[in-house]
């Protein structure tokens, strides 16, 4: 597949949101900016962040929305269509809300799965043929608590196991980055994470 060019996590701007589980694009974004040093700056004309990074020679570049989550896709498609980043070459983090706490899992493509991060992206993006790397938050197993739980604090057992997630995919990162997708699913999908 193509070498990643751009990388998007998802979540929503300011202190209220910042420890909740639909920030767990944000979370890996932290992670991100700690292990490569990145130096953000303000992109207001694309409301987004952006911060510039090279990868084994290659220029990626990553994206924190300051949208809400409903609206990612205005900057993903923006700075995309500004630099003449074809979908192929995007990676979107997200939170997941069909992975238990502690798994991670990249895939191409697919459906939204009521995620409104990612049904924005769809639209404004034009595509969903990007590459998709999924935190799993968990579900509440009831569809009406759905909203209040995806804008609700994790246990610190669960918020653990996401920031362990995160770590696991960073382990991965440079092979993701590189194209290398297969080897990155078969590597995250045949790890199974210790039930806390």
């Amino acid at each position: 597949m193509s070498p990643i060019s751009l990388v998007a996590g998802l979540g929503n701007p300011g202190s209220a949101y910042e420890s909740t589980r639909h920030n767990a694009g944000f979370w890996f974004l932290d992670a991100l900016t700690r292990w490569l040093s990145l130096s953000w700056r303000s992109e207001s004309r694309f409301s987004t962040e952006l911060a510039d990074t090279r990868i084994q020679g290659a220029r990626v570049r990553v994206v924190r929305p300051t949208t809400f989550m409903n609206e990612s896709g205005t900057p993903v498609a923006g700075i995309a269509d500004y630099f003449e980043i074809p979908a192929q070459q995007i990676l979107v983090v997200h939170d997941d809300l069909d992975l238990s706490p502690g798994t991670v899992r990249v895939k191409r493509g697919g459906g939204h799965g009521g995620h409104n991060g990612l049904r924005d992206i769809f639209a404004k993006l034009g595509s969903r043929d990007f590459v998709r790397l999924r935190i799993g938050i968990g579900h509440p197993g009831d569809a009406d608590r759905v909203t209040d739980w995806v804008l609700s604090r994790p246990s610190a057992v669960d918020r653990q196991a996401m920031d362990s997630a995160s770590d696991q995919a960073l382990g991965m990162f440079n092979r993701l980055i590189a194209g290398e997708l297969e080897a990155v699913m078969q590597a995250l999908h045949t790890e199974t994470p210790e039930k806390p």
